[in-house]
């Protein structure tokens, strides 16, 4: 007689598909920064608590703590387009809730690109000696122009 094996588990709980880096990943391509947040230069964290029916849809979205400016609204909409996978077991329908946490950093400004310093030299059409002055230690280019 064979003994049946018993899951370790008898209530699975849901995961995203992919895991977490796909959770990760999902997040930071969809956040859309606030502008009202961009203009006051808002970052922070936003703690949510959500709920899953046994079908893997995320059903309800509570902000836990915010930083304002629309971004708990931005939170809110992400957190409601993630679909989880449940696993069934036993037929039970089963409400799950989770924590997750919605982090807002600025995005980063591209550096800026130095500026081009151009000088210009007249001179009459006299022999033109090279002196400290004239020459340009720090790189770039100078420019001699005689008529």
């Amino acid at each position: 007689m064979r003994k049946e094996i018993k899951e370790k588990d008898f209530i699975r709980q849901p995961n995203y598909p992919g895991g977490q880096k796909a959770l990760k990943n999902f997040i930071g391509q969809n956040l859309k920064y606030p502008p009202a947040a961009l203009e006051e230069k808002i970052e922070g964290t936003v703690f949510l608590r959500y709920d899953i029916d046994y079908k893997g849809n995320v059903v309800d979205v509570k902000v836990l703590s915010g930083i304002g400016h629309g971004c708990d609204e931005e939170a809110v909409r992400l957190v409601r387009l993630l679909k989880f996978e449940v696993p069934k077991v036993h037929k039970v329908k089963v409400l799950f809730h989770k924590n997750i946490q919605i982090h807002f950093k600025m995005p980063k400004q591209p550096a800026a690109q130095p500026a081009t310093h151009v000088q210009y030299q007249i001179t009459e059409k006299k022999a033109v000696k090279e002196t400290p002055e004239t020459q340009n230690p720090a790189g770039g280019y100078h420019y001699t122009i005689t008529w």
